[in-house]
């Protein structure tokens, strides 16, 4: 099984696209390091929340992503921007259209 982690932030009044600019920029190098899904949607609700998909290929790949010198940065660039509202949600994905699940 995959590993999955849901997440929503909320981002300071007129930079949700600032902030989805900076988490889709560097999306596509993810591939190359265990990442298989990675989808940054906007809330229809209201403008500032910013909802986070990502499966990965195990958790250790998730966390060793967070240490690339690229991540960080895009992290270190977009807090200021968030209200420092989160919410996450660790799951185990097992399947679905465009799932991978390791089988």
């Amino acid at each position: 099984m995959s590993y999955g982690y849901i997440g929503s932030m909320k981002t300071r009044p007129g930079h949700r696209d600032e902030v989805v600019a900076i988490l889709t920029r560097g999306a596509p190098a993810l591939r190359d390091i265990g990442c298989h899904a990675y989808i940054v949607a906007t809330a229809t609700t209201d403008d500032q929340t910013i909802w986070v998909t990502e499966v990965w290929e195990s958790a250790t790949h998730h966390d060793d992503s967070l240490q690339l010198p690229e991540v960080r940065a895009a992290i270190a660039e977009a807090m200021p921007l968030l209200t420092g509202e989160f919410s996450s949600q660790v799951c185990e994905v097992v399947g679905g259209i465009g799932a991978w699940t390791g089988a």
